[in-house]
């Protein structure tokens, strides 16, 4: 079911596109296009090019698998990121590897990485929900990670689904609700803090 946002200024197709609905079709993701998302994850920017992002990917093709990564999401999260084709878990690595000094940029640049993924799969006629509500601790023990990388989200893949096949009443309502931003002057700031640009 698409979503465009009403946007005021133009952007880019994908940008309006995307949106973030927990309904999925019961329909295979093709690994080209797979492929495609993590190309894109790629090549997002980074603090020195450090590229600290990490992706473990897990799709129902492999049932034991998926239903690993699913246990690591919140109760909430598992209830409707069941139906999803494929599941990932991020994390990144919280030191520089030049010098080993923390790197306070990693979740931004994850960030950067995710809204890449997010984007191409806007365009290719996907879907992506990015979550907080995981577990980072059974993350951790369950994958291995090791010191220095730390689990922070977990992201469905899909084609869109029915939002009448969700199973809480509040998130049916949730995915047809008209989709909101912040004005401009709430976050677009200059001369001091909180003083709108004028741009707007």
């Amino acid at each position: 079911m698409p979503n465009p946002a009403k946007t005021e200024h133009p952007v880019l197709e994908p940008i309006a596109q995307r949106w973030s609905p927990r309904a999925f079709a019961d329909t295979t993701v093709e690994p080209a296009k797979l492929r495609s998302l993590f190309e894109a994850a790629r090549w997002a920017a980074s603090s020195y090019n450090e590229q600290p992002w990490r992706f473990i990917v897990a799709a129902r093709q492999d049932p034991a698998g998926f239903d690993r990564a699913l246990g690591c999401l919140l109760d909430a999260n598992q209830a409707w990121a069941k139906s999803a084709p494929v599941l990932v878990l991020t994390a990144v690595s919280t030191a520089f590897k030049k010098n080993g000094k923390p790197n306070r940029c990693a979740e931004h640049d994850l960030g950067a990485a995710a809204a890449h993924l997010a984007l191409q799969a806007a365009d290719l006629g996907l879907v992506v929900h990015q979550m907080a509500g995981i577990n980072p601790s059974k993350v951790q023990a369950l994958y291995g990670v090791p010191d220095g990388y730390e689990p922070q989200t977990a992201i469905a893949i899909g084609y869109p689904g029915k939002a009448a096949d969700l199973p809480e009443d509040w998130m049916r309502a949730a995915e047809g609700a008209p989709r909101t931003r912040n004005t401009f002057d709430d976050f677009v700031f200059a001369g001091k803090w909180g003083e709108a640009s004028g741009l707007f």
